[in-house]
């Protein structure tokens, strides 16, 4: 079976997915603080660097997979940290394993986006995600801290996630690497959990209208994300999945 590499896997959307693509019989690298194979800190360029590193020894320098899972919630009230975890600590990684993957077998990698991602108008012009955009984290840390609340770059960092994997397309599609993300909504994990415990935040949250009427598992993404990942999702690339019970069809009826 093949080798899979995936970050943020300790707890949460992680988790589910480490635990269902280990029951289809794959290995797995997980990529977190603490309890996985690869401990790093993924909002310093020293600890993703390091991530990379350990990663790429641990596989041989193959890999049939990555999931780029780890993430940070608006209401840490860090906005800093939250940039650079959220968007360079999914992108550094998913160029430096682009070549151990090309040596993987029908391989493929999934980003974890946010259906918040298109709620901001014009997103892609912002300051924060031109700046994440062009690589400058500097930049994109300063604007984070001075020009935004916690939630907003949130949902900057998310979009500029999702843009980055639309772009990379061409490139990872020459490469025979298939590339995708899902959008999830509020789905039962620790991170929103921490939304819902901030005050402001978490009347925010509750009121969010799901069209199915609940919550999702971090097990229903999982299974989305394996599906992305495997055989019968091979003519799917450079696509963002919403897996959101259906609230950006609500909100968004008419942009698709």
């Amino acid at each position: 079976m093949g080798t899979f590499a995936i970050s943020g896997c300790a707890t949460g959307i992680g988790a589910a997915t480490r635990k269902r693509i280990e029951a289809d019989g794959h290995r797995v690298i997980g990529i977190d603080l603490r309890d996985v194979e690869v401990a790093a800190d993924l909002s310093t360029a020293d600890g993703r660097a390091r991530a990379i590193d350990e990663t790429l020894e641990a596989c041989g320098g193959t890999l049939d997979g990555t999931v780029l899972c780890a993430g940070l919630g608006g209401h840490i009230g860090k906005n800093a940290l939250v940039a650079s975890v959220n968007y360079f600590g999914v992108v550094e990684l998913l160029d430096a394993f682009l070549p151990a993957l090309s040596k993987g077998s029908d391989p493929s990698a999934v980003a974890i986006c946010s259906n918040s991602a298109q709620l901001v108008p014009d997103a892609v012009e912002t300051p924060l995600v031109q700046a994440m955009l062009a690589g400058d984290e500097t930049e994109a840390c300063r604007v984070a801290e001075e020009e935004c609340t916690g939630q907003l770059v949130y949902m900057l960092s998310k979009n500029a996630v999702g843009t980055a994997i639309r772009r990379r397309a061409a490139q990872w599609g020459e490469a025979g690497v298939r590339l995708n993300a899902v959008a999830p909504g509020p789905i039962q994990t620790p991170l929103l959990q921490g939304g819902l415990d901030t005050p402001g935040i978490g009347d925010a949250i509750r009121e969010f209208k799901v069209p199915v009427g609940r919550w999702g598992s971090p097990e229903e993404v999982g299974e989305v994300i394996a599906f992305l990942m495997g055989p019968h999702g091979g003519f799917v690339h450079g696509s963002i999945w919403y897996v959101d019970g259906g609230a950006d069809a609500l909100t968004r009826s008419d942009s698709f």
